[in-house]
């Protein structure tokens, strides 16, 4: 707890574009969070370098994703928004709790093995250790509660795992945090393969709806999307790709699965694709016009970057000299 509220932490990887799954699943839904929670949002660049990357093109990214939680409705008034690798104690504290995970544990994290078969020609130690440094973000903040997929709750148990055997060696230091059961956000899946989810590294470019794809790549993605040979739009698990169109238009729209249903009732395929993809377009555009202000102010941006960063900083860097002085690591001379 900061200042009398629950603290929440999460973030998203400064790699790729975030797609419109990444915005309904995700973004839209921390939009209201500040109102119940000190909010702390890091575009998470120290990560993003377990991959190879550009170095000019990983800093648009990051820059590009920080302005981008603006556009989307983050207030960074009432928002902590900020580069990861802009507070140091990141990967100050990683250090420590990686003298506190064991080998066993980050053996089987799901995501090691996944990301070591994609990039087998660059199996780094961060990429095996990335799951302490996803628990020194969590845990620099005495973070109560962090939004995550079903695909993240792994880390979030090593995380809590980490933090009690800390505890349980020097007493009540970190805060154990939990899972944030909110609402719920769309799971959208890709337009292409509907058995998986929606992402920003499919290498199928009509896979994807990217939230700065233009109207009519947009429109296109719709209409290529796959459905089936049934021709009914019926919303379930056998016609999978009519079912997450059906999904795409429901959040879009905040209209039922019912009420689309009805909507579309005695309609054909490319009906329903055109309308997913207007439903779509009237979402993104308005984001993508703001990220384009946003994007020309630099010296706004700029503030934003660093008193942000000094606010980070300084909630992380309390917990961090707790920690030091726990384990024994000699006071800084003022």
């Amino acid at each position: 707890m900061l200042d009398g509220k629950k603290s929440l932490f999460s973030g998203m990887q400064a790699t790729g574009t975030l797609t419109l799954g990444n915005y309904l699943g995700a973004l839209r839904n921390w939009v209201t969070l500040h109102d119940e929670y000190e909010c702390f949002y890091c575009v998470v660049d120290e990560h993003s370098i377990t991959v190879r990357q550009d170095p000019a093109t990983l800093r648009k990214r990051a820059r590009d994703l920080l302005i981008l939680y603006i556009a989307a409705g983050l207030d960074p008034e009432k928002n902590c928004i900020y580069y990861q690798s802009h507070v140091s104690a990141h990967a100050e504290l990683s250090w420590i709790l990686n003298c506190f995970t064991y080998m066993g544990e980050l053996n089987r994290m799901t995501q090691f093995k996944d990301k070591s078969a994609k990039h087998a020609d660059n199996i780094n130690a961060g990429l095996f250790t990335y799951p302490v440094l996803m628990a020194a973000d969590i845990l620099l903040f005495q973070s109560d509660v962090v939004p995550v997929g079903i695909d993240q709750m792994q880390h979030l148990e090593i995380t809590r795992d980490i933090a009690e055997r800390f505890n349980n060696i020097y007493g009540d230091v970190f805060t154990v945090p939990e899972a944030y059961i909110g609402k719920v956000g769309a799971k959208i899946m890709s337009l292409q393969d509907p058995s998986k989810k929606m992402s920003k590294s499919d290498e199928n470019p009509n896979a994807s709806i990217y939230m700065m794809d233009d109207p009519d790549t947009i429109m296109r993605k719709c209409r290529r999307a796959v459905t089936d040979s049934e021709a009914a739009i019926l919303y379930r698990d056998e016609q999978p790709g009519v079912k997450n169109l059906i999904d795409i238009y429901s959040a879009c729209t905040g209209k039922t699965v019912d009420e689309v249903l009805k909507e579309f009732d005695g309609k054909g395929y490319g009906d329903l694709k055109t309308g997913v993809g207007e439903a779509v377009v009237s979402v993104l555009k308005p984001i993508q016009d703001e990220h384009a202000r946003l994007s020309k102010d630099k010296a706004y941006i700029d503030g934003i970057i660093k008193n942000n960063a000094e606010k980070a900083a300084y909630y992380a860097n309390k917990t961090l000299r707790k920690v030091q002085k726990k384990v024994g690591f000699p006071e800084r001379v003022r």
